[in-house]
């Protein structure tokens, strides 16, 4: 099925929902809380990932002032940076997989 098709059919299927001839789907979703780190879990995740603190503040998308303030018990990661963390938690790997990190090995 092309992209025309596609289109068609979405709004043959909106049109037919607006008149009542199509019921619609409903969905539900369940997102997961975002967690909270302490300094010394943001030290540990960090150390775990075998990161400086300057890497580590590339790969969250802060400033390395933000990774040693978190560290240090002086501020806290909020927003992005804790949903990034915690994917960080479960899956390790996560930065290998994506691209985020690429390893080299120099002799």
């Amino acid at each position: 099925m092309g992209v025309y098709d596609n289109i068609t059919n979405g709004l043959s299927q909106a049109i037919g929902h607006e008149k009542g001839f199509i019921k619609a789907k409903r969905v539900k979703y369940y997102v997961a809380p975002v967690p909270m780190f302490s300094a010394i879990e943001v030290k540990n995740l960090r150390n775990s990932l075998g990161l400086s603190q300057f890497l580590f503040a590339g790969v969250v998308g802060v400033s390395p002032k933000s990774v040693e303030a978190w560290e240090a018990g002086r501020n806290t990661p909020d927003g992005a940076a804790r949903r990034i963390l915690g994917m960080l938690v479960m899956d390790p790997e996560f930065l290998v997989k994506y691209k985020i990190v690429t390893v080299w090995i120099i002799c």
